[in-house]
């Protein structure tokens, strides 16, 4: 029976959790797959490096519940866990659960441990815990773990508190400044940036094994996997995906999806590779930290020029976010100092404080080679930087969630080229991976038939 770690709210520490609990699986020699509830890659990231499995995530928004409950079927293994997303009933309004952690319980039927935050709180964790409970009689909250304990005299008034409720305490985690992850401005700070990463992970199994009543946790992680199998497919064509510190942002599905379709994968480094891989049919640039990393993208000019040819040749080319960046003329950070990038789309872009955060339905306005116009497909913004000069026939018309905001154009489709700063995760339009495949292949000369 795989259980989902939810949050009471942001900031309780189920991330921190979830990963204690990975490590300590993987350090007893156990193979667990994990899940992530929503459009974040940084947390996945973590959970992937700690299992040496691809984490998937769960969002029925960017793909649908159909994907989602395949998704889950196809990759759940002996012992899996799924960590939720913000509170365990927080989604995309105040209406319902769409996009919540509820959600994806309700969806694969499948129990809560809820984490408390009990800072400063005693006898009221009752009435928490007991609301959430009881809030939706289609979610069932099989255990709670305690987090921020401050001494022994609050750990007993709160179990005190909870017995009357019959909710078993799986975990009782004390205030530890070492467990803190480095953050920054869009969350964890990605594991290849952590030189520290071995010792971060040998304090998570630490903690768990004395935090946690592993005698009732261990039931709850292990469930006989309903695995679909995968076929194998000839590669009939190789793109080459940017995958570096400067570019990270990837869902571990668009890959797999690619695979499946007859596209084989070739990574590079556009920080430290001088030349791109030999015989690909295809470019794909993935989200990431390229400001951080400007400098050394600007220097690497012969992998530039090499770029720059082949996009100006035709070759397709699909880039996200922080890959959007990259092929603009150049980016400015948040000292204003400049830095020049390829130079394939016109316009600047431009570090800012200010996040820009949301799922997104684009509507396409005109045709790229994976969109096509008329077309409408959900998406995910998650960045601080802006472009210094609009698109005059744009990609996308974006429209968030909020009937307050109005929609406004946003991407580019010059050249073969499919840029924009929505994150897309494939599983939503099948299609997508097909004009791909069928791009690529035209590029090279011949037909997927």
């Amino acid at each position: 029976m795989t259980i989902i770690i939810a949050g009471e709210r942001s900031g309780v520490g189920k991330t921190t959790i979830t990963l204690s609990i990975l490590a300590t699986m993987v350090s007893y020699g156990k193979s667990i797959q994990s899940f992530k509830v929503g459009p974040d890659y940084i947390d996945a990231m973590y959970h992937s490096r700690i299992t040496g499995l691809p984490c998937r995530n769960l969002d029925p928004i960017l793909t649908s519940e159909a994907y989602v409950i395949d998704c889950f079927n196809r990759y759940a293994n002996q012992y899996s866990l799924i960590e939720g997303v913000m509170g365990l009933f927080d989604g995309l309004s105040g209406v319902d659960d769409s996009g919540s952690t509820a959600h994806i319980a309700e969806l694969l039927n499948l129990p809560i441990v809820l984490v408390v935050n009990c800072r400063s709180i005693s006898r009221s964790v009752a009435a928490i815990i007991h609301g959430y409970n009881t809030y939706n009689s289609k979610i069932k909250i099989k255990g709670v773990i305690l987090n921020y304990l401050s001494s022994e005299r609050h750990l007993e008034i709160l179990e005190q508190a909870i017995t009357p409720l019959n909710i078993p305490i799986i975990g009782r985690f004390w205030r530890d400044d070492q467990l803190k992850i480095p953050d920054r401005y869009l969350g964890l700070i990605p594991t290849d940036e952590l030189d520290n990463f071995a010792d971060i992970t040998d304090r998570l199994i630490a903690v768990s094994k004395r935090c946690l009543d592993w005698n009732l946790l261990l039931p709850f992680l292990a469930s006989p996997p309903n695995r679909i199998e995968t076929t194998v497919v000839t590669a009939k064509v190789k793109i080459a995906v940017a995958k570096d510190r400067a570019f990270s942002f990837y869902y571990a599905d668009n890959f797999d999806l690619l695979n499946r379709a007859g596209i084989e994968l070739i990574f590079f480094s556009p920080l430290q590779d001088h030349y791109l891989p030999d015989g690909i049919a295809g470019l794909y640039f993935g989200g990431g930290f390229p400001e951080l990393f400007a400098a050394e993208l600007a220097d690497n000019l012969n992998l530039i020029k090499q770029l720059i040819s082949l996009i100006r040749s035709g070759i397709p080319t699909y880039a996200e976010c922080g890959g959007l960046m990259y092929l603009t003329k150049g980016i400015v950070d948040l000292n204003q100092t400049y830095y020049p990038m390829l130079n394939i789309i016109p316009t600047e872009a431009v570090m800012t404080n200010k996040l820009t955060l949301g799922y997104r339905l684009g509507t396409v306005e005109h045709s790229s080679f994976l969109c096509y116009k008329k077309e409408q497909i959900w998406g995910h913004e998650f960045h601080r930087s802006v472009l210094s000069n609009q698109n005059p026939q744009p990609l996308f018309q974006l429209q968030s969630y909020s009937s307050r905001l109005l929609s406004y154009g946003e991407g580019w489709s010059l050249l073969n080229l499919h840029a924009s700063y929505l994150h897309l995760h494939f599983g939503n339009k099948p299609q997508i991976v097909q004009r791909m495949l069928d791009s690529c292949c035209k590029y090279q000369g011949y037909t997927t038939n």
